[in-house]
């Protein structure tokens, strides 16, 4: 049997579920991501604030310049984690295996659990009908034979839509008079290397085969299979051991060249990234710092360490190697985990084998929030849940940063 491939994703999600919470927002140009007088970048914007231009990714100077009329909030991710984990437990019921893209979309094989295109369809209207009854948001569909064409075809008619494409001659038949950009995988970049080459649309790279693969290598073969609607890739259930990496950054409002405070974020961060590699049950064999300067320039640095995801491992490797960068204003600083693993598949550090020295981590991590407290007047052992949880984790280091010298 062919696939049957579906992909749902949400109508601006994170400014639909805040117009939901906060109906006097209806109809206003909704921007969710940074406020215009922080830096940062809009991480998604309602419909009416896209008439202005205004895109997720950008830079927020510059959509307060196209909309200084917008409505701005800052995000709230632990809300959009919850609504999420609802959404997916609803479109999972229908397949039988779901790829979870991000918090607000999927893609789902409903190959063997509907069988045929008719009862598929009828999937679709009910994922959609339960989105929206039950959460109260809507959600556009794509039903096509492959993953690239449900893609296109979910986006095909947004907001709230649906669109099938039931063959590879569908597909081609659609998109061959588009841009490039397109087919899966080609970006701002690639676009741009194409369209210098003189290969505007699919229907050029049907015909300049040699050309595109003699530019772009091995996804110049790539594209000139999706140029004709050939795309076989199954739909892979998403595995946290696949992650590359698990990190947490953060950029400042203002610059910041104070190395105790630095250090005081790492290890911040670090307590992040340890909670989130507990949740998801990976170690790490490798630690890397991520600088942002004020000029823009970044940098990282990196160092294998023993097997682990202690915070205060990664926050002692993370200070050592900030010791070792250009001591300039910094904008943005971040920490990662990577070379991951699971608790099965890891070797034994030291540590787990004579806990004393697991015990005297978990009382240096106490001595150091406890003297973050005392300076910041800040309740790290009462709240430390709320407190690395991401928006809250931001707020709590900008205070921070006002309040280093007070």
């Amino acid at each position: 049997m062919d696939q049957i491939i579906m992909h749902v994703d949400m109508d601006a999600f994170y400014a639909s579920v805040e117009i939901r919470d906060h109906p006097e927002l209806k109809g206003k140009p909704l921007i969710i991501g940074s406020l215009p007088h922080e830096r940062g970048v809009v991480a998604t914007a309602s419909y009416e604030a896209r008439k202005y231009g205004v895109h997720s990714a950008m830079n927020i100077k510059e959509a307060y310049r196209l909309c200084p009329a917008g409505v701005y909030m800052h995000p709230d991710f632990d809300k959009y984690r919850a609504i999420s984990n609802q959404l997916h437990e609803i479109w999972n019921a229908y397949a039988s295996a779901a790829e979870t893209i991000a918090l607000d979309e999927a893609y789902l094989d409903v190959t063997s659990t509907a069988e045929t295109w008719d009862r598929a369809r009828q999937f679709a209207r009910e994922i959609k009908r339960r989105t929206l009854e039950e959460l109260g948001l809507t959600c556009s569909v794509g039903l096509a034979y492959s993953k690239t064409a449900a893609k296109t075809a979910s986006e095909e008619m947004k907001p709230d839509g649906y669109f099938e494409i039931p063959t590879p001659q569908d597909f081609v038949h659609l998109i061959q008079d588009r841009d490039v950009r397109v087919l899966f995988t080609v970006g701002e970049k690639t676009g741009d290397k194409l369209h210098r080459a003189g290969i505007r649309t699919v229907r050029d790279i049907q015909q300049k085969q040699r050309e595109v693969i003699r530019l772009l290598g091995k996804q110049g073969i790539w594209l000139t299979r999706l140029a004709f609607g050939d795309d076989d890739r199954r739909v892979t259930p998403y595995n946290p051991q696949d992650a590359k990496s698990i990190g947490r950054e953060i950029t400042f409002q203002a610059d910041v060249e104070d190395r105790t405070f630095l250090k005081e974020v790492l290890l911040l961060l670090s307590m992040s990234v340890e909670r989130r590699a507990e949740r998801v049950g990976l170690y790490g064999e490798s630690i890397t710092l991520k600088i942002t300067y004020a000029d823009m320039k970044s940098i990282t640095r990196s160092k294998p360490i023993p097997t682990t995801r202690s915070a205060w491992a990664m926050y002692q490797e993370a200070g050592r190697l900030l010791d070792q960068t250009p001591d300039h204003p910094i904008r943005l600083i971040g920490v990662s985990l990577s070379h991951l693993s699971g608790e099965e598949n890891r070797q034994l550090r030291f540590e787990d084998v004579y806990s004393d020295l697991a015990e005297e981590e978990t009382v240096q991590i106490k001595n150091a929030l406890e003297a973050l407290r005392q300076h910041y007047r800040l309740d790290f052992a009462g709240n430390q849940d709320k407190i690395f949880r991401s928006d809250t984790l931001y707020r709590t280091i900008e205070y921070m940063r006002r309040h280093r010298n007070g």
